[in-house]
């Protein structure tokens, strides 16, 4: 069987570029015969995974972070029918700052264990979600979230963690904020919101946005809220670094549900995202879905 690899290289600010050498060693000591496509433009993944499917691979291993896992879902997703099976496995090399997926699926962020896991080929079915016409397999965010990336994006200076957490800071100065109607399948919420956040993961940019998902159990986990002031934003960012007990989700004003399908409609757009890539356009409506147990993915 031989391995598609789509790597990244802007990955983690260009840091997946320096560390190819030493992923593709590990990909060579594990004994993995792949062939190797590398993205020169943003959404470029999309299409290289598209054209890996259409040229008959069926794994396809993504070598960069939690972005370029979204765009290879979608490539590999763009012509797939629900009532079929997905058209190829997913691996993942994590070259990312964050590499949340992979935390959430227990899996190592050691190269050449990773490459391990790759070569065995075992793999679980992991749920896969749906905002609007995009797909996703982590997160999906609006209104604070989301905002807080349009932040992260013009922050150059900082790598790693500390920079989810500088743009989160400035974000929280701004205070942007949103009525919203909210509707899943048993319940519904009307009113003011300064954050919500769709998990099949527990974890997005480090923090525990979702800290009850669970990507096999075929439910979207909504998180939303409302903090009336910066002071309470802020009381709340510390916590959301919490994955169990003092999590922002206890706070008053926070809510977590889980559900198969949720429709939000905002009173004036917002910026959205799919695993921390951004929609090209602010929106004040938006349609979930998830499609239990579809992606097979490599794992320990």
């Amino acid at each position: 069987m031989k391995v598609k690899v789509l790597l990244n290289p802007y990955s983690n600010r260009w840091n997946a570029r320096k560390r190819w050498p030493q992923a593709e060693a590990a990909l060579k000591s594990a004994g993995v015969d792949f062939d190797l496509s590398v993205s020169e433009h943003p959404d470029q993944l999309v299409e290289l995974a598209a054209e890996s499917v259409n040229q008959g691979f069926t794994t396809i291993v993504i070598a960069g972070g939690d972005g370029s896992i979204d765009e290879a879902i979608n490539g590999v997703g763009r012509d797939w029918n629900a009532q079929d099976g997905f058209p190829a496995n997913i691996g993942i090399l994590p070259l990312g700052s964050a590499n949340d997926l992979a935390f959430a699926l227990d899996l190592p962020l050691d190269l050449r264990a990773a490459a391990q896991v790759i070569a065995r080929g075992k793999t679980k079915s992991v749920d896969l979600c749906k905002c609007n016409t995009r797909f996703f397999i982590n997160n999906s965010g609006i209104c604070l979230e989301p905002y807080v990336s349009t932040r992260h994006e013009r922050i150059h200076w900082i790598k790693g963690m500390a920079r989810y957490l500088v743009a989160a800071l400035w974000a929280i100065l701004d205070k942007p904020e949103w009525n919203g109607q909210l509707k899943w399948d048993g319940g519904d919420f009307e009113g003011p919101i300064s954050l919500v956040s769709v998990g099949n993961g527990r974890r997005t940019g480090g923090f525990f946005m979702t800290p009850h998902a669970d990507p096999f159990d075929g439910k979207l986990t909504l998180a939303f809220g409302y903090r009336a002031t910066r002071l309470g934003l802020f009381a709340a960012l510390p916590r959301a670094l919490r994955a169990e007990q003092g999590s922002y989700i206890e706070m008053e004003g926070m809510h977590e549900i889980h559900c198969a399908r949720l429709q939000i409609h905002l009173d004036k757009p917002s910026p959205a995202h799919t695993d921390g890539e951004l929609f090209d356009e602010w929106l004040a409506d938006f349609d979930y879905q998830i499609f239990p147990g579809v992606v097979p993915v490599l794992v320990q």
